[in-house]
């Protein structure tokens, strides 16, 4: 007698099924999602500039005042200002030998895209508008400094009162020649006591209460 075949039913499965509405929810869902990091990551990236900036402005900050002091060295072993900052970094003729007064790394400017120190004289506007400003910082007295040979070489200028001072709000503008530097050329005729920046880009760091790359002159004079 043939056998009799039988069909056995798969028990059908317990997990739910998914609506094309459910899937259109989740599709929603996760667009929402990648919206809301994406407007959080443009958030965060003016933030991370910024921090950027700082940290290359306080590298500028310390490779200037390097600078300031290596020109202080280089008058008292010389007697003299230096003419190019190739001579600070080849180092000071003393007797028949030189000594060593800059290390070549804080001779490049960080923020500037040639990397070249913009070389300030005495007598130049850039040099007298950082005095007043200084000068404003400390409640109207310009402070200068105590190495004689440094006072007896270099010119200081002069403020009779308080009303001979700039104030913050009359800056004068950048002579940009693109990408927001200075187009001054970075050297000088004869010598120099102090250099800026050629980047002339708000700051976020206060300088002496300077708010600008190009203001801030590093000199050994007001130290």
């Amino acid at each position: 007698m043939p056998r009799k075949l039988t069909t056995i039913r798969q028990p059908e499965s317990s997990a739910p099924r998914t609506t094309r509405a459910e899937d259109g929810y989740a599709l929603v869902a996760l667009l929402a999602l990648m919206t809301i990091m994406m407007l959080a990551l443009m958030a965060a990236v003016p933030s991370i500039r910024q921090q950027n900036q700082r940290e290359l402005e306080k590298e500028a900050i310390i490779r200037g005042e390097e600078v300031a002091e290596a020109i202080r060295l280089y008058i008292n072993y010389t007697g003299k200002p230096p003419t190019s900052m190739e001579q600070l970094v080849e180092g000071a003729p003393f007797g028949v030998k030189k000594i060593q007064v800059l290390r070549a790394y804080a001779a490049h400017d960080p923020l500037s895209s040639t990397g070249e120190w913009r070389l300030v004289r005495d007598t130049d506007p850039s040099f007298i508008e950082f005095a007043k400003a200084v000068a404003i910082y400390n409640e109207g007295q310009l402070p200068t400094t105590r190495d004689d040979k440094v006072k007896g070489i270099v010119h200081v200028p002069v403020f009779t009162s308080i009303t001979n001072l700039k104030t913050k709000d009359e800056e004068t503008p950048c002579s940009e020649g693109g990408g927001g530097e200075s187009s001054t050329t970075t050297t000088t005729t004869g010598y120099f006591v102090g250099v800026a920046s050629r980047s002339c880009r708000d700051s976020v760091i206060l300088y002496y209460d300077i708010d600008r790359h190009d203001k801030w002159v590093f000199t050994p004079v007001f130290r």
